[in-house]
């Protein structure tokens, strides 16, 4: 099937206005590779103190006879996601040595956790930790003595944090090696029923305990379609990941085969042979669309939207939000996973998963084929999927049909036939709003504002009766340079309990709230934001405000609110405290939203 128009006249935009952007980092990255194998131009005295620690493989090291793979890896034992890291490294130097090839630990990078952080003043670093990752990664291959690299990573910001830097050293091949989700647990809208009785106070702490507990219960990524499932999607549409890696359990014999298998091609793949294939090769701007196409056929989270946008600029290659609109509009639904279904990953992956999704969307001409990934020319191979036979890896090609048409469906008679993210722009300003697990019925939102400064006191007034009514809460100085821009997820159990009270709510905010709004309509990640001189900062008790995800608009009705003073509340508690003493610099520096809200990029 040719590309459709729609998707091929959307990427020529964005090529046409990253042009020069682009062409500088390309120019970059062909001088940084033309200056050959990078240990060819270190001292004797440098190579002894890369090698002093290596053993037997210091021989192939010094004679530089064969590759040599960085591993840049974000384990920790406290994240369920990153604690089967553990024993990769000792696993990728074992299969580098099958090839003749060495392996080392090039670095750590920091891994937090927002399902532990989630309400906690500590989640005000979780979106800088995108750019520190970043950092971390350029300190770990500043050594300039790798031929390639791995990237050991899953969860939120992790991910995107490491294709930043991997861009940045896009001279490099890289491959992106994943874990794999838990086993299913307790259902997720079970857990997520046992919250709204918790927020509504007809069970106790320890029944909500249980709960929670039975749902995060193992090794490997939580189980619903939240940004770290949608990060190992993204992995796969864009070409970092081999066919079929992302939905694996940790610590079975295919999981561990897969790893083996990456770290194989990873010698492949360098510029000592004939296959060299650097990033910078696969992230360009129809890896993005593709990447973009994924996330609006899965459903995936909103928190992309920020990532996606800062990885590209690490690129070269200058994302909008209105791509994301335009995507959304010309791409189906085809997946109902939680929070925008039943199902969970697991569920998602055994109906077909992502080489059914994939292999579908080629044949619907919505995904570029002719793109270069780390597994070899063409995303074809992506509609694979991995068997084992054997110790032996073989992949076969992914199934045609849905196995579960309540999960999966196809392109032609999908769930919905736009993505479900919309962008929404009006004299509130710019953002975005995840519309796909939404009611048609609570598509416009017209009513008077409630205006807050922290979830904490949205909860306060729920407690108090004060939110049974029709009304649009607005939850400012949420934003980058007011806080760091935390994840508001708290507010899904109040917010949920006031739809299902029969109220006609909105969410209003130029913080984050990610895919896990679920069925409230959400407008989030507003720009500019309350503390850059955003109209949202305006607003008072009362003013009629319109959400409207149908015509794209966000707006306040009421007259003479431009016209108001700012006024300033007190964010010194924002700024110490959990280690928030050590981001000022972030917090002052930090774009909009709209720009990725970067740091460093």
């Amino acid at each position: 099937m040719p590309l459709d128009s729609r998707i091929d006249e959307i990427t020529d935009r964005i090529r046409e206005r990253s042009r020069s952007t682009r062409d500088l980092y390309l120019e970059r990255m062909r001088e940084q590779a033309q200056k050959g194998p990078r240990r060819a131009h270190l001292e004797c005295g440098n190579q002894a103190h890369a090698y002093a620690a290596m053993g037997e493989d210091k021989g192939d090291l010094v004679a530089d006879r064969a590759p040599n793979i960085g591993i840049v890896t974000a384990y920790n034992d406290m994240l369920s996601a990153h604690q089967p890291f553990k024993d990769y490294p000792d696993r990728i130097k074992a299969a580098a040595r099958t090839v003749g090839a060495t392996a080392q630990v090039a670095g750590g990078v920091p891994a937090m956790c927002d399902g532990v952080t989630q309400g906690q003043n500590g989640m005000e670093l979780s979106l800088f930790s995108r750019d520190v990752i970043a950092l971390a990664t350029g300190v770990a291959l500043s050594h300039n003595t790798f031929d390639s690299a791995l990237y050991l990573g899953i969860c939120d910001k992790i991910v995107p944090g490491l294709v930043i830097a991997a861009a940045t050293f896009g001279y490099l091949p890289g491959i992106f090696v994943p874990a794999g989700p838990m086993t299913s647990g307790l259902g997720n809208e079970e857990k997520s029923q046992v919250r709204r009785d918790f927020a509504e106070g007809k069970i106790d702490r320890a029944e909500l305990m249980k709960a929670e507990m039975a749902s995060y219960h193992g090794p490997g990524t939580c189980t619903f379609y939240g940004t770290a499932n949608s990060n190992q999607m993204l992995m796969e549409f864009m070409g970092l990941h081999l066919p079929g890696a992302s939905f694996i359990n940790p610590g079975t014999p295919l999981r561990d085969a897969l790893t083996d298998a990456a770290t194989v091609q990873a010698t492949k793949i360098t510029a000592l042979g004939n296959a060299y294939t650097p990033v910078c090769d696969v992230l360009d701007e129809r890896a993005y669309v593709n990447g973009l196409v994924g996330l609006m056929a899965t459903g995936g989270s909103t928190n992309l939207v920020l990532h996606l946008i800062a990885m590209a600029r690490a690129s070269g290659v200058q994302l909008t939000c209105a791509d994301f609109d335009a995507v959304s509009d010309v791409t189906p639904l085809m997946a109902r996973v939680y929070p925008n279904g039943l199902a969970d990953v697991n569920h998602f992956h055994a109906a077909g998963g992502l080489p059914f999704m994939i292999g579908r969307l080629l044949e619907a001409g919505l995904l570029h084929e002719d793109v270069q990934t780390v597994a070899g020319q063409g995303l074809s191979a992506y509609a694979t999927e991995p068997k084992l036979t054997g110790d032996r890896i073989e992949w076969t090609p992914g199934p045609k049909d849905s196995l579960n048409d309540r999960i999966l469906k196809t392109p032609d008679a999908p769930f919905d036939h736009h993505g479900g993210l919309k962008q929404v722009h009006g004299n509130l300003g710019l953002g975005v709003i995840k519309i796909s697990a939404v009611a048609p019925e609570l598509h416009v939102i017209e009513a008077p504002a409630r205006i807050f400064h922290s979830q904490d006191d949205v909860k306060v007034a729920f407690r108090a009766g004060e939110l049974d009514r029709d009304g649009v809460i607005v939850v400012r100085y949420q934003g980058p340079r007011a806080n760091g821009m935390p994840e508001l997820h708290g507010l899904t159990p109040v917010l949920t309990v006031l739809l299902q009270r029969g109220y006609r709510v909105a969410l209003v905010t130029d913080g984050r709230m990610s895919g896990a709004s679920g069925k409230v309509p959400a407008a989030i990640h507003v720009a500019p934001e309350a503390l850059d001189g955003g109209l949202i900062g305006k607003l008072q008790d009362g003013d009629l405000i319109r959400v409207d995800a149908v015509k794209g608009t966000l707006d306040v009705l009421t007259e003479g609110v431009a016209g108001r003073d700012v006024p300033r509340p007190d964010l010194s508690h924002n700024e110490y405290g959990l280690g928030r003493e050590l981001f000022s610099l972030f917090r002052a520096s930090a774009g909009p939203s709209d720009r990725g809200a970067g740091v460093v990029i």
